[in-house]
């Protein structure tokens, strides 16, 4: 009889059970099988690939995820900016965007007149773009209508030392000019500026400045079409070569068999800066005032830095470094100077905060800065901030070493910062980390004064010790604050009293800085009398303002810059409103008076100088106590120079002043 199904499947359960440790070997040694054949074929798939696809950009398997290895980017796209008035600058840049998108480049064709330079300029130091400027020169070599606020922009900060030489380090940018050379005093002037500035603020020029010419006759290439187009495939080749991180092209000059165009790198990039003879020299290639082409190597134009400008003539680069020079050469100073014996050349004038929350009319930016009611931007850190203020100041000295009449120990004490005056532009008490920075500032032993304008009263508060505190008391109405300053906070008169209040709570130099504005706030004497009995400060300046030039964001004009003697006058009427305060120097070339607290006259005798040694022993012990152990003002006085006095024959010139020539002359003070 057959054995029935049930009993065969269980007899088969039953064996199964008995080999299992035979069934379960394999398994597994099958699927080791599948797992070798599996690496086996992915190794051939990879050694496939490698013949197939270009190492840079081989997809690399790790873990199961794809990555693609990295390229080094020179260069990551080109910008084209345009200034044109018939057009013709624009067709050039629609021309010029056509053979960059051919090398497969990211180009961006931008209106000079819809730039803003103070937002967006920085930002290409970092971008590795490139950056090409055809720029026009219009009537009597002014820029066109659409490049004229980039080119004003360009030109004040090319000469204005605060934003230093390395403003643009790392801006890669080439400039081609059109202009018509029957104008010869006016040819391509436009051009050539754009240049210039755009090298004096640090940036790299990759490429010699090309020019077109309207006038056939003249015109290089027979047109200005034609000369554009000679441009163009120069900068074309330049672009390529700049992609591939050749810093410049080969001039056949290349050591030991090592061809330097073929170097690699941000250091190729941007070869290091060195200093000779006092100027900031870079490679022959970016020459301040550099000619246009090969072809006019060795014109008039194409000469070295020191050979362009006049060592005389630095001030007219660098107007704002006229007190300093001064004091180089061992010439007075400034009205900070004869009032607190301030050393010019050694002050590190710098803000941590351009932003402002008033709009004044007399502002020396014309409104250029930005405005808010609140902190709201990027935050460099304290650190950086003075290292790189230091620095800039050093390089600003530097540009001094050897000029005729400086003199060589005054040199040395400017390379080292004794004082910094934060009253740049903005507001620096909204910087958030103002009072880590004052605290670096004395670290470095370099003495503090800050200007506020009278709008954050709860930062005043909170502002640990500085060596001279300063409120800008700009009107002593509600009316005529708001007319001047033209402040962005609604409650802002009720900010401005509690400022003042805030003030006369600080135990440390106290300044009220009053400028006058003739017409506007010159009348209001009995208010002004008032706001200081508010705020009880040390000192009062009184400044006529001074006229910046004419701006579409102010009705200034040189009619409302007071005279000297209207700013006298005043002093002397203001005086006899507040009895607890006199007159005590005066600086005519700044025409700026010191009013001061009688607290300050010793016997007969002024002490509104500064003890700067005696104020940094006061700070360290301050810190030391943890903030326990304060000072006032009265412990850091030093005695005032007779000849800074008000009614002095000097009239606030040091009498040392090795170019003090002048005749004493007696001073009319009745009116006093």
């Amino acid at each position: 009889m057959e054995p029935s199904l049930d009993m065969w499947d269980f007899s088969s359960l039953i064996s199964l059970w008995i080999n299992r440790f035979y069934i379960y070997l394999g398994f597994a040694f099958g699927f080791s099988l599948w797992i070798c054949f599996q690496i086996v074929i992915r190794k051939q798939n990879k050694n496939s690939q490698e013949k197939t696809v270009p190492k840079a950009s081989r997809d690399l398997m790790t873990n199961g995820c794809i990555s693609l290895q990295k390229k080094e980017v020179f260069v990551s796209g080109v910008k084209i900016f345009y200034g044109s008035q018939t057009g013709t600058a624009k067709g050039f840049a629609t021309v010029l965007a056509e053979a960059v998108s051919s090398l497969d480049l990211p180009v961006a064709v931008i209106n000079l007149k819809e730039y803003d330079p103070d937002d967006h300029l920085v930002e290409e130091v970092t971008s590795k773009n490139v950056c090409a400027f055809l720029v026009a020169t219009y009537t009597d070599g002014r820029p066109t209508e659409s490049a004229e606020w980039f080119c004003r922009w360009l030109e004040e900060a090319a000469s204005d030392f605060r934003f230093g030489k390395t403003y643009l380090k790392g801006v890669r940018y080439v400039v081609f000019g059109l202009g018509n050379s029957a104008y010869v005093s006016h040819f391509n002037k436009v051009g050539k500026n754009v240049d210039k500035w755009l090298w004096l603020l640090g940036a790299h020029r990759v490429m010699a400045r090309g020019e077109g010419d309207c006038n056939v006759v003249k015109s290089k290439h027979g047109s200005i079409e034609a000369d554009f187009t000679a441009w163009k495939a120069r900068f074309i080749s330049r672009l390529q070569a700049l992609r591939k991180g050749e810093s410049k092209p080969c001039g056949g000059n290349c050591k030991k068999g090592k061809c330097e165009s073929n170097q690699h790198g941000s250091e190729a990039m941007e070869p290091e800066s060195h200093a000779q003879d006092g100027f900031h020299q870079r490679d022959a290639e970016e020459e301040p005032f550099g000619s246009t082409s090969e072809e006019e190597s060795g014109t008039e134009d194409h000469q070295s830095l020191k050979s362009v400008i006049d060592v005389e003539d630095l001030g007219k680069i660098m107007d704002r470094m006229k007190k300093e020079k001064s004091m180089l050469r061992g010439r007075g100073g400034c009205y900070k100077h004869t009032f607190y014996g301030i050393e010019s050349h050694r002050c590190m004038e710098t803000t941590p905060s351009l932003a402002c929350a008033n709009k004044c009319v007399f502002c020396w930016r014309h409104h250029t800065n930005p405005v808010g009611t609140e902190w709201r931007w990027k935050m460099d850190q304290a650190e950086m901030i003075l290292k790189e203020a230091i620095e800039n100041h050093q390089n600003m000295m530097k540009q001094f070493r050897g000029v005729p009449g400086v003199r060589e120990e005054r040199f040395e004490e400017g390379m080292t910062v004794k004082h910094c005056a934060l009253s740049l532009v903005g507001e620096p008490i909204m910087y958030p980390e103002i009072n880590r920075f004052l605290k670096l500032l004395h670290e470095c032993k370099i003495s503090s004064f800050l200007v506020t304008n009278a709008q954050f009263p709860a930062e005043i508060r909170s502002l640990k010790p500085v060596t001279q505190l300063y409120v800008s008391v700009d009107a002593s109405t509600k009316e005529s604050l708001k007319k001047i300053d033209r402040p962005l906070f609604k409650d802002f008169w009720q900010r401005f009293l509690d400022s003042l209040k805030a003030l006369a709570a600080k135990q440390q130099r106290t300044v009220y800085r009053l400028t006058l504005v003739k017409a506007w706030n010159v009348d209001e004497l009995q208010a002004y009398a008032q706001l200081v009995s508010l705020g009880n400060p040390d000192f009062i300046e009184v400044k006529g303002v001074t006229y910046c030039g004419e701006s579409s964001a102010s009705s200034l004009t040189m009619a409302n810059v007071p005279w000297h003697e209207e700013v006298v006058r005043f002093v002397c009427e203001l005086v006899d409103l507040i009895p607890d305060y006199e007159i005590a120097c005066e600086h005519e070339h700044s025409n700026c008076l010191l009013i001061a607290h009688k607290k300050f006259k010793i016997g007969r005798e002024w002490w509104t100088w500064i003890d700067y040694s005696r104020f940094q022993e006061l700070i360290q012990e301050y810190e030391d106590s943890g903030g326990s152990k304060t000072f006032s003002a009265k412990d850091y006085m030093a005695k005032t120079p007779h000849w800074a006095l008000f009614g002095a024959n000097e009239r606030g010139f040091d009498p040392k002043d090795t170019r003090y020539q002048r005749k004493n002359k007696s001073k009319d003070i009745s009116g006093c």
